[in-house]
């Protein structure tokens, strides 16, 4: 229903702040079209696509692809859903945005913003794998109901190394974790080395958070925040 996984948008104040934050963490820039008006930048380790966008929207927003997105409309209103964009007419760009239970937005546009690159999954970025796009739910339950009739399919829950709810798609695998582990969503990268991994980053400069998730060591885990306010949660683990 929601077409192809384009990319998880996101807000930004300064986009050259923020481009520069992923290329230092080894992220490339991805060739962007002229559909938005607004500064607007892709950077990518080959399996996570980060919109960045110089302008106010609900962030971050899980962006999908699907051509005649229009015809979408009327499922998602038969089940319910309350639109807080749609935007279907011949002379715009067309594009539709809704929320989950929980207030994550996702959007759907009619057409890719950005060129197909060259760079492949396995050429990981400094922060190892990236695993999911975690979001913050109360009720496991509730998230599952409203994403997996969307084309994500959960698997069992997890209790390590916190409490979460995985759900898988094709391109793109999400997570819910509760509030009380962290109250905004964040993007989850793992890898067995991860612990040298960080000394990387430390000798590199990169700032760390102190806010890591209440159990998780932070000799083999990390938590770092991009100038926009986006987590990366660096996980030692198998990806």
């Amino acid at each position: 229903m929601l077409g192809r996984f384009h990319e998880i948008s996101v807000e930004t104040q300064n986009i050259r702040a923020s481009a520069e934050f992923y290329e230092r963490l080894g992220f490339s820039h991805a060739t962007t079209a002229d559909t938005w008006s607004h500064p607007y930048g892709v950077l990518t380790d080959g399996r996570l696509f980060l919109g960045l966008h110089q302008r106010r929207f609900p962030s971050p927003a899980l962006t999908f692809v699907r051509p005649g997105v229009a015809e979408s409309v009327a499922e998602l209103q038969r089940r319910g859903i309350h639109l807080t964009v749609c935007r279907t007419s011949h002379e715009a760009f067309n594009e539709i945005a809704f929320r989950d239970p929980y207030g994550h937005s996702i959007s759907v546009l009619e057409a890719r913003t950005y060129s197909p690159v060259a760079r492949r999954p396995a050429e990981v970025s400094l922060c190892g794998y990236f695993a999911e796009l975690s979001m913050p739910a109360a009720d496991f339950a509730l998230a599952r109901a409203f994403w997996e009739p969307l084309g994500f399919v959960a698997t069992e829950e997890l209790d390590t190394p916190y409490a979460h709810l995985p759900l898988t798609a094709d391109h793109l695998d999400i997570a819910f974790h509760r509030p009380r582990t962290r109250d905004r969503p964040v993007l989850v990268f793992r890898d067995p080395d991860m612990p040298a991994r960080i000394a990387q980053l430390r000798t590199l400069g990169v700032s760390l958070s102190d806010e890591l998730p209440r159990g998780l060591n932070p000799t083999d885990n990390a938590l770092l925040e991009a100038p926009e306010g986006t987590a990366l949660l660096l996980l030692h683990g198998d990806s």
